[in-house]
């Protein structure tokens, strides 16, 4: 392990012209052997909001929305972004990003650009987090690291203090779907909107709740970025509607340590085979 395992290091892009952008992934930013998905959405999100920012109306906007299409698993290493600027409106705009690695386009995303919601009360929230999740994690959870079950595949754990609540992780006493727990945040840094966004996708899949523990690839993934997060830890709260044969959905909320909502996800994904172990469909 040599690379840095900061996050702000992870994002960092260097400008190659014509809206293109080198950045890297390296081996902390992985899941098993392949670069972690939320971890290529929000580096797509950066190179989208860098481009946005390089035009007259670029301060005080964000990635707002994110819609990413997943067509194969990236090795670490280095990363081309493309951005293509589709329209720069008054309120929403709207930027086509590509990650490229060795000539293939591993992820295409379209990202809207907009502002977020401002530090005030909302109209309305029902935010399922606040009656189940302190601000901080409970004495006593353990972080993923040395000796933790999920250390040898959860790579995230080097440039982030990760502390999952695997008594979340089975199938609930009601037969209802598992509501996976998890409090998240960056080593050595605050987070910000690009590490609320990998945190829509920081969870282990809830198939987990149904005895199917292999890779689950994700085909496609949307995330909405509501609010800037405060500095503190960021609590995750993962669920999913159906658990199919073949697909299934899961959602991520998360929320700041200030108890406001900051970025919620939806992704469809495959459901691993059983025993472990899933074909990948986009043929990597």
């Amino acid at each position: 392990m040599t690379g840095s395992t900061l996050f702000t290091d992870a994002m960092a892009l260097s400008p190659s012209g014509d809206g293109v952008y080198e950045g890297l992934l390296n081996e902390h930013w992985t899941i098993g052997p392949k670069v972690h998905g939320g971890a290529m959405l929000a580096l797509c999100a950066n190179a989208a909001r860098t481009e946005f920012a390089s035009g007259p109306d670029g301060n005080d906007v964000e990635p707002i929305a994110v819609s990413g299409n997943f067509l194969w698993a990236p090795d670490p290493g280095p990363m081309q972004v493309v951005t293509a600027v589709r329209k720069r409106g008054r309120r929403v705009s709207l930027i086509d990003v590509e990650l490229n690695q060795g000539g293939r386009t591993a992820l295409r995303a379209a990202i809207t650009m907009g502002t977020p919601e401002h530090h005030v009360p909302p109209l309305l929230s029902v935010n399922p987090v606040i009656p189940l999740m302190t601000p901080e994690p409970p004495p006593g959870l353990e972080p993923i690291g040395p000796g933790h079950s999920m250390a040898d595949i959860v790579h995230l754990a080097h440039g982030c203090d990760i502390r999952p609540s695997l008594t979340t992780f089975t199938r609930r006493p009601d037969g209802g779907m598992p509501v996976i727990e998890y409090w998240v945040r960056p080593k050595g840094c605050p987070p910000d909107v690009l590490f609320a966004l990998l945190c829509g996708d920081v969870s282990a899949p809830v198939t987990f709740g149904v005895n199917r523990f292999g890779w689950a690839p994700t085909v496609q993934l949307t995330a909405y970025l509501r609010a800037r997060p405060a500095d503190g830890w960021l609590r995750v709260l993962c669920t999913a509607t159906q658990i199919g044969q073949d697909w299934f959905d899961e959602d991520h909320i998360v929320v700041d340590c200030a108890g406001r909502i900051v970025v919620q996800t939806r992704q469809l994904a495959m459901v691993p085979a059983p025993g472990g172990g899933a074909d990948d469909p986009t043929g990597a």
